[in-house]
């Protein structure tokens, strides 16, 4: 599997639940040294793993992680985009300019699209895929004070429930995960290992497009 925007937290306890069943992982983010760490935490729990550098607003830099990834650790048969926003795209609504948007959409329409791109073809060469979109509050309640988000979740939930119904009679599921609020270490729901057990369900249950960690007010 690949995790595109994979951190200490949700992607290493992703990389971990799916690594358990036997998935070796690539681990794609920007900061080559934390990705190092993540790859060494999961081969001593004996996770194969390597990390892969791109910049998600940079579409050549993410697509050829990706390739290089499938090329080291085989088809990638599980996606999941789930990289952090930046705080910048959380400006009110009436202090956004145009100009201001580029960066949220970059990050969560270019991203993904390239992202899928990248690996749609491997995953119907191999009959069967799974795509995850992870999320936060506002992919689902626009907040006037995180415009950014707002609009370019918007987008993203779009565009991945358009490919759940495109895809869904290739044997390729796609589900979207809204995580309301912040990821929260032992929270029930929202801690990092309940969140990644969350995410193995979805790919293994395989019903319906948007589902939610948490209540959406909390």
């Amino acid at each position: 599997m690949a995790i595109v925007g994979a951190g200490p937290g949700l992607g290493a306890a992703v990389a971990h639940r799916f690594g358990r069943e036997g998935f070796a992982v690539a681990l794609v983010a920007r900061d080559r040294e934390r990705l190092d760490a993540i790859v060494g935490e999961l081969a001593d729990g004996g996770v194969t793993a390597r990390g892969f550098v791109a910049d998600v607003r940079r579409p050549e830099e993410l697509t050829a992680a990706l390739g290089a990834a499938a090329s080291a650790l085989g088809t990638v048969e599980v996606l999941q985009y789930s990289p952090v926003p930046h705080r910048d795209f959380m400006r009110p609504v009436l202090d956004t300019g145009h100009r201001d948007l580029i960066g949220p959409i970059e990050f969560s329409v270019y991203g993904p699209v390239a992202a899928v791109q990248q690996v749609l073809p491997g995953m119907r060469r191999l009959g069967r895929g799974t795509i995850l979109f992870v999320n936060g509050g506002t992919a689902a309640v626009p907040r006037p004070e995180r415009a950014g988000t707002s609009i370019a979740f918007a987008a993203e939930s779009a565009y991945g429930h358009l490919l759940h119904d495109r895809l869904a009679g290739e044997g390729i599921h796609v589900a979207q995960l809204v995580i309301p609020g912040a990821i929260v270490a032992g929270h029930a729901r929202k801690d990092p290992a309940a969140l990644a057990e969350t995410l193995w369900r979805l790919h293994r249950e395989r019903r319906g497009y948007r589902h939610y960690a948490d209540d959406l007010d909390s």
